[in-house]
Protein backbone atom coordinates (compact mmCIF):
# COMPACT_ATOMS: atom_id res chain seq x y z
CA UNK A 1 0.00 0.00 0.00
CA UNK A 2 2.86 2.37 0.76
CA UNK A 3 4.41 1.60 -2.62
CA UNK A 4 1.15 2.50 -4.36
CA UNK A 5 0.95 5.77 -2.41
CA UNK A 6 4.49 6.63 -3.47
CA UNK A 7 3.71 5.80 -7.10
CA UNK A 8 0.55 7.93 -6.93
CA UNK A 9 2.50 10.82 -5.44
CA UNK A 10 5.11 10.57 -8.19
CA UNK A 11 2.42 10.47 -10.88
CA UNK A 12 0.68 13.50 -9.35
CA UNK A 13 3.98 15.41 -9.32
CA UNK A 14 4.50 14.52 -12.97
CA UNK A 15 0.95 15.60 -13.84
CA UNK A 16 1.50 18.92 -12.04
CA UNK A 17 4.77 19.44 -13.90
CA UNK A 18 3.09 18.68 -17.23
CA UNK A 19 0.27 21.12 -16.44
CA UNK A 20 2.67 23.91 -15.50
CA UNK A 21 4.98 23.31 -18.47
CA UNK A 22 2.04 23.06 -20.85
CA UNK A 23 0.65 26.38 -19.68
CA UNK A 24 3.99 28.14 -19.90
CA UNK A 25 4.86 26.71 -23.32
CA UNK A 26 1.39 27.55 -24.63
CA UNK A 27 1.74 31.15 -23.46
CA UNK A 28 5.24 31.37 -24.94
CA UNK A 29 4.06 29.96 -28.28
CA UNK A 30 1.20 32.44 -28.45
CA UNK A 31 3.48 35.33 -27.57
CA UNK A 32 6.06 34.26 -30.16
CA UNK A 33 3.36 33.78 -32.78
CA UNK A 34 2.09 37.32 -32.29
CA UNK A 35 5.56 38.81 -31.99
CA UNK A 36 6.95 37.22 -35.14
CA UNK A 37 3.76 37.08 -37.19
CA UNK A 38 3.50 33.31 -37.52
CA UNK A 39 0.56 31.96 -39.55
CA UNK A 40 -2.56 31.07 -37.57
CA UNK A 41 -2.09 27.36 -38.33
CA UNK A 42 0.82 27.36 -35.86
CA UNK A 43 -1.41 28.90 -33.19
CA UNK A 44 -3.92 26.10 -33.74
CA UNK A 45 -1.11 23.56 -33.49
CA UNK A 46 0.04 25.08 -30.19
CA UNK A 47 -3.55 25.03 -28.92
CA UNK A 48 -3.95 21.39 -29.89
CA UNK A 49 -0.70 20.43 -28.17
CA UNK A 50 -1.76 22.32 -25.04
CA UNK A 51 -5.12 20.55 -25.02
CA UNK A 52 -3.31 17.24 -25.27
CA UNK A 53 -1.09 18.05 -22.29
CA UNK A 54 -4.00 19.23 -20.16
CA UNK A 55 -6.20 16.25 -21.07
CA UNK A 56 -3.39 13.82 -20.26
CA UNK A 57 -2.87 15.48 -16.87
CA UNK A 58 -6.59 15.41 -16.19
CA UNK A 59 -6.82 11.71 -17.01
CA UNK A 60 -3.85 10.83 -14.80
CA UNK A 61 -5.30 12.85 -11.91
CA UNK A 62 -8.78 11.37 -12.39
CA UNK A 63 -7.40 7.83 -12.45
CA UNK A 64 -5.55 8.37 -9.16
CA UNK A 65 -8.62 10.01 -7.61
CA UNK A 66 -10.80 7.03 -8.62
CA UNK A 67 -8.26 4.59 -7.20
CA UNK A 68 -8.24 6.45 -3.87
CA UNK A 69 -12.05 6.67 -3.83
CA UNK A 70 -12.26 2.85 -3.76
CA UNK A 71 -10.32 1.67 -0.73
CA UNK A 72 -9.33 -1.95 -0.85
CA UNK A 73 -8.89 -1.87 -4.62
CA UNK A 74 -5.40 -1.46 -5.97
CA UNK A 75 -4.27 -1.22 -9.55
Amino acid sequence: MADQAQRDAAQLRLAALVMAATGLLWLAANWAGQRYGWPSKYAFLADLAAMGGFVWSLLVTWRIWRRKARPGKEG
